[in-house]
C-alpha cells in the first residue's frame, strides 16, 4: 500500500485507502456471485449460508455509500465545490445501488432448495448480481478517477486519528 504521510507520520492518503475498499468489496461482490451460481447449479452450499453471505456484502457496501454520502462527500463538497457535480453523481448511483441491493436481498431470501427454483427466478438472483457488478465497477471507476487525488490531499483531523467511515470494511 502507498501512503502519504503528514509531518506528524499521521496517515493522510484516504484516496488510496479508498481503492482499497473498493478492490476488497469487488472481490466480495465476485465470491458472491461464484457462490450463488454454486447454489443454483446445486453444487454450492446450504441456503442460510448463502442469505448471511448475501447480508453481509449488502451491509457492508450499504455502509461504505452511507459513509461516503455523511462523511467524505460533505467535507469534499465544502472544500472544493467543484467537485460537486461529481459528488451528485455518485450519491445518484448509491441510491441505484441501493435499489439493487434491496432487490437482491429479497431474491436471496427467497432461496431454499435450487431443485425447486424455476429457470426464471434463478436468471433473476444472476441478472440482479451482474447488474450490480456492472454499476459498481463503473461507480468505482469513476470516483477513483474523480475524486482519489482530492481524498488523498484532505486533512481532516478526525480522520487522521480513526479510519473514517467509509473506508471500514467491516463493523466499527
Amino acid at each position: 500500500m502507498t501512503t502519504h504521510a503528514d509531518p506528524d507520520g499521521r496517515l493522510a492518503a484516504f484516496g488510496t485507502q479508498l481503492i482499497e475498499v473498493h478492490h476488497w468489496l469487488r472481490e466480495e461482490l465476485a465470491l458472491l456471485q461464484d457462490n450463488v451460481d454454486a447454489f443454483l447449479d446445486g453444487t454450492g452450499g446450504r441456503p442460510r449460508e448463502l442469505r448471511a453471505h448475501c447480508l453481509t456484502f449488502c451491509s457492508a457496501l450499504e455502509r461504505h455509500h452511507t459513509g461516503e454520502d455523511t462523511g467524505a462527500f460533505p467535507v469534499l463538497a465544502e472544500r472544493l465545490p467543484e467537485l460537486r457535480p461529481v459528488i451528485a453523481q455518485l450519491e445518484e448511483d448509491h441510491q441505484l445501488v441501493a435499489g439493487i441491493l434491496r432487490k437482491i436481498e429479497e431474491l436471496v431470501g427467497g432461496l431454499d432448495d435450487p431443485a425447486e427454483l424455476g429457470e426464471g427466478e434463478a436468471d433473476k438472483v444472476r441478472a440482479e448480481l451482474d447488474g450490480l457488478a456492472a454499476i459498481m465497477e463503473s461507480h468505482f471507476t469513476f470516483e477513483e478517477r474523480r475524486v482519489v487525488t482530492a481524498l488523498n490531499e484532505l486533512k481532516v483531523p478526525g480522520w487522521t486519528e480513526s479510519r473514517p467511515g467509509f473506508l471500514l470494511t467491516t463493523e466499527p
